[in-house]
């Protein structure tokens, strides 16, 4: 937690997360505009915060877009700041709230989180039907090849959907792993009582796909996870991602999900 407070204590910096709380995924250049900062301080500013994982960065050719990550806000939460007045937890709880339900602007989501985990036991926690239905609730049926055909199971309501667009896209064991997302069918809304009317919205955007990231940071292993599609899709994922993710890293860390 030490990096997070430093990186916080300084007011420049704690304006640049403002401006992405506002709106995430922005250029340097675009950061830079209308800050009475020179272009290599906002810079090393930036380094300072994406090294305490409060900003996560993403290529978009070549551009680098900058995201704010809520995954250590949602630690400094839930697992340290609780002994002091319960006044000050619930500021804190605001805050992480604002910034998880905050859709993140396009055209991705991203999220970032330390797991103390390796990158083949988090390569297995994404993949393997034993770990993901107990984080998740479903499990995935395919080979993980490259364009490869996956049929997701739902354990609620026992149901199956299966499209010959939904497939793997990338898979890198324990680096890299890539796969365009599930049709929004019936049977799914129903399993998960999800309104017709969001379901028809999701239904008519374009597929999105979600990229897993893996980069092992000493004795941790550093998982970012970036979602790319339509409106509809993002406000939904922006809040169950980061509920999912946590579930993860709790199942790896200590052997139980959330």
């Amino acid at each position: 937690m030490g990096d997070v407070f430093r990186a916080l204590a300084d007011e420049s910096r704690r304006a640049l997360l403002d401006r992405l709380n506002q709106a995430s995924g922005q250029t340097l250049r675009e950061l830079c505009a209308g800050l009475d900062m020179t272009r290599q301080s906002v810079s090393k500013h930036l380094a300072v915060l994406e090294e305490a994982g409060l900003v996560t960065t993403v290529r978009r050719g070549r551009e680098k877009l900058h995201y704010l990550n809520a995954a250590p806000i949602s630690d400094i939460a839930e697992r340290w700041i609780s002994r002091y007045d319960r006044r000050r937890v619930d500021a804190l709880a605001d805050l992480k709230k604002a910034l998880e339900a905050t859709p993140m602007s396009r055209p991705a989501f991203v999220y970032t989180t330390y797991i103390r985990t390796t990158p083949e036991q988090l390569w297995q926690g994404l993949t393997d039907p034993a770990f993901t239905r107990q984080y998740w609730g479903l499990a995935f049926e395919t080979d993980w090849r490259p364009g490869s055909a996956m049929t997701w199971r739902l354990d609620r309501g026992d149901t199956e959907i299966a499209d010959p667009e939904q497939v793997v896209l990338e898979a890198e064991p324990f680096t890299r792993l890539s796969y365009s997302w599930h049709t929004f069918t019936a049977e799914w809304a129903k399993a998960y009582d999800i309104d017709d009317e969001y379901r028809a919205a999701a239904a008519a955007e374009p597929r999105s796909k979600v990229t897993f990231e893996i980069e092992p940071k000493g004795d941790q292993v550093k998982l970012t996870v970036t979602h790319e599609g339509g409106d509809t899709v993002l406000e939904g994922v922006s809040q169950g991602w980061p509920e999912l993710v946590a579930s993860l890293k709790s199942l790896l860390e200590t052997g139980k999900p959330l």
